[in-house]
């Protein structure tokens, strides 16, 4: 059952505490890049043979499948594919920067070149669940970057298949190659490159911990998007709100993980009451309710506080992925929330409309990283590149003005190297 605390009765721990993954991965994961780096497809096979129970001869879907997945897919869903990588694509074409010159001052001329990202790698979890959603968040903005080359890895079936609706958003998200293969293994493959899957510059994507490990061990080879944790929710609901509606949003994060954070937050004691009956009603009616009681039991809690004002806090404090403000003037509240992923605003906009349909990104910032960090967007498929230029007019009016500055840091020859353009 969820617990239900009062604030200002508990510490700061009792409102961070949540059950971690205890399980050391990173040996595991290390052995794994090793390998991989080493024996390229062969590693890769002989895991998916271990991990996957899938004996395969290639890794890369070829395009028979690709249609053959696609033929599969009923015709409704396709379309609610289509409709949701339009969204997407709308929401992500605003982020799109451009470039800049400056030629403010005669004889100077600075500027920043805005550059795609020529590879990217796409992890696709499989394993409890298929994840189409996550092929349209992650490819579009990459595609909207101007990326080149989008390389999807996800784990195959034991037949050696990939999941049909995997397979049917990639090709309308437009990714270029893909390839039957997932875990630690598949981030070492995108990061080292094998005879078959090529070497990326970055890589998005969840994963499990595993997963997590990996990229993070990789990271400085190929750029990451985030160490992402298991997944969490906060709402902030007043007692106006439903609270079969709260429970059954709780729940919808719930069931991703056995180490997923469900928190609501209010100012209503009854209605902390009345959400907590409503959990215990609608868990049993979840196919996944298992791994949802689990979550609910270990890291699910019920913080009530006195007014608005400290439950705004509270919510700042955690910094959650996704937060739902359930109140009758939500916009009222946007400007006060410092830190969150994603939020959802007023009683009839459940978490579930951003993970799939509604556009903004649901690749997030977790684990209070909401604090420092941002949901995945077109900036994350560019680099910035700056340039300068001087004529040697404008060198002369400030180079004594550099050189001073260099000597200050005792770099002689950085001061040297303006001065001897300078000096007759």
């Amino acid at each position: 059952m969820i617990k239900i605390m009062k604030y200002g009765e508990i510490s700061k721990e009792e409102i961070f505490a949540r059950q971690e993954n205890t399980v050391d991965v990173s040996s595991i994961v290390e052995g794994i890049i090793a390998d991989v780096k080493e024996n390229g497809d062969k590693a890769v096979l002989a895991y998916n043979l271990k991990f996957d129970g899938a004996d395969l001869k290639s890794l890369e879907v070829t395009e028979a499948e690709i249609n053959e997945a696609f033929e599969a897919v009923e015709p409704e869903f396709l379309q609610i594919l289509r409709n949701a990588s339009e969204n997407i694509r709308a929401f992500h074409q605003k982020q799109v920067r451009t470039s800049f010159i400056m030629n403010e001052k005669a004889g100077v001329v600075t500027g920043q070149k805005i550059t795609p990202i020529e590879k990217v790698g796409l992890y696709v979890p499989g394993g409890t669940a298929a994840y189409p959603s996550t092929v349209l968040m992650d490819s579009i903005p990459a595609k909207i970057a101007g990326c080149k080359e989008i390389v999807m890895v996800t784990p195959p079936s034991k037949d050696g298949k990939v999941n049909p609706v995997i397979l049917a958003a990639a090709k309308i998200a437009g990714v270029d190659r893909i390839y039957k293969v997932g875990g630690a293994q598949a981030v070492a493959a995108l990061a080292y490159g094998t005879e078959s899957i090529p070497k990326v510059d970055k890589i998005v994507g969840p994963g499990n911990a595993f997963v997590a490990e990996a990229k993070k061990q990789v990271f400085g080879m190929v750029s990451i998007d985030m160490i992402a944790g298991p997944s969490e929710i906060l709402i902030i609901a007043d007692g106006g709100s439903n609270p079969a509606h709260v429970a059954a949003d709780l729940l919808s994060q719930a069931e991703h993980d056995k180490l997923a954070s469900a928190v609501l937050v209010t100012d209503s004691e009854e209605l902390a009451q009345k959400v907590s009956q409503e959990l215990e009603r609608q868990i049993p009616l979840l196919l996944r309710a298992e791994i949802a009681r689990a979550s609910i039991d270990n890291n699910g809690k019920i913080i009530v506080a006195d007014n608005i004002r400290d439950v705004i806090a509270i919510s700042n404090e955690i910094a959650p992925e996704h937060l739902e403000i359930m109140v009758d003037n939500p916009f009222d509240y946007l400007d006060s929330i410092e830190n969150a992923g994603s939020v959802f605003l007023g009683r009839n906009c459940p978490e579930a409309l951003g993970d799939y349909y509604a556009g903004a990104n649901h690749t997030l910032p977790t684990s209070g990283t909401a604090r420092f960090s941002s949901p995945l967007s077109v900036d994350d498929f560019v680099k910035k590149i700056q340039y300068t230029y001087y004529t040697k007019d404008a060198l002369d009016k400030i180079g004594h003005e550099v050189a001073f500055f260099a000597t200050k840091e005792g770099l002689t020859a950085h001061a040297r190297s303006v001065t001897i353009r300078t000096e007759d």
